[in-house]
């Protein structure tokens, strides 16, 4: 079968009236550049689990998207990172969260997948990382203008007791990959640096499997949005259950959970992939940075409420 992958860069985008024609341009470098990545993998013959590790290491050094370089700060001005991956084909996962130090968060998570563990957090996680050599940076590494301006609004909004009229945009992202390969095997990742503001120690759906991360033999998915939602909702993995127990494709089984999600009150989206390399990618925000790359080796993007292109 053909080999597909998918990618996010967080749900509920920027006014469009906002964003100048060369920030556009940039988004849509930044999701290509991942895809591009993926698809290097999936071409050659590579695993699914491969394929979005490195889509997920591309976004995460795009300093435009909330993970690694780019993250968004906590109430108290530092960097708390998530990160996710899991291998539809064996049921194998692992995760970090609540951790600054290494480059790539999603090869922390890739390492604690391949040990005993399932998730590390704090200081711990920080141990298995330089034990397991994974590439640790300072923390001014993660450090955007754009990123530490928005903070200090965030907390003067809330010293003046204002009313809370930010974007999506603005108060959270994640990214993330699925893919399905060449032998009908899944796998899902996502990292994040979570919502703007947010109290330390805070950690949302991006490292709870079944919530924003998860991958079996019937779908892989990877969410993005208002994580305490997803993590009440369980939401990734009851898309899989609607596709196993009430026989759902996963088109109608992801909308129908992204629907009901924004009725409770939880804005985002997610990507999806079955094992036939079926992809959809709902979303109940004003946008969601997404694309797809299929065998033509096309990368196909998009951010508000068009299709891809």
């Amino acid at each position: 079968m053909a080999a597909i992958l998918a990618v996010h860069g967080g749900a509920g985008t920027m006014r469009r009236e906002t964003v100048a024609p060369d920030m556009q341009a940039a988004f849509h470098a930044g999701l290509r550049a991942a895809l591009l990545a993926g698809h290097a993998v999936l071409a050659k013959g590579g695993g699914a689990l491969d394929a979005v590790t490195q889509a997920v290491m591309a976004l995460e050094d795009d300093p435009l998207f909330n993970a690694g370089h780019g993250a968004v700060y906590t109430s108290a001005g530092r960097h708390e990172l998530d990160a996710a991956v899991m291998d539809g084909a064996t049921g194998d996962a692992g995760a970090v969260a609540g951790i600054a130090g290494p480059r790539h968060p999603i090869l922390a998570a890739r390492a604690v997948l391949g040990s005993e563990h399932v998730l590390l957090a704090g200081q711990s996680a920080l141990d298995f990382c330089v034990a397991h050599g994974i590439e640790m940076v300072a923390a001014a590494h993660y450090h955007t203008e754009r990123r530490w301006a928005a903070l200090q609004a965030e907390l003067a909004r809330r010293a003046a007791q204002a009313a809370d009229t930010r974007d999506d945009a603005d108060r959270h992202g994640t990214v993330g990959a699925v893919a399905c390969d060449a032998r009908g095997h899944l796998a899902a990742a996502t990292s994040t640096g979570g919502m703007t503001g947010k109290a330390p120690g805070r950690i949302g759906d991006c490292p709870i499997f079944g919530a924003g991360t998860w991958a079996d033999r019937a779908c892989a998915i990877s969410a993005t949005g208002h994580g305490e939602w997803f993590i009440r909702k369980a939401a990734a993995h009851e898309i899989s259950a609607r596709m196993r127990h009430l026989g759902e494709s996963v088109e109608q089984a992801a909308a129908s959970v992204v629907t009901e999600l924004g009725r409770l009150g939880g804005s985002g989206g997610l990507i999806a992939v079955d094992a036939e390399g079926h992809v959809t990618l709902p979303f109940n925000s004003s946008g969601m940075y997404r694309g797809t790359i299929a065998a033509d080796g096309l990368p196909r993007t998009a951010i508000w409420h068009e299709s891809l292109g």
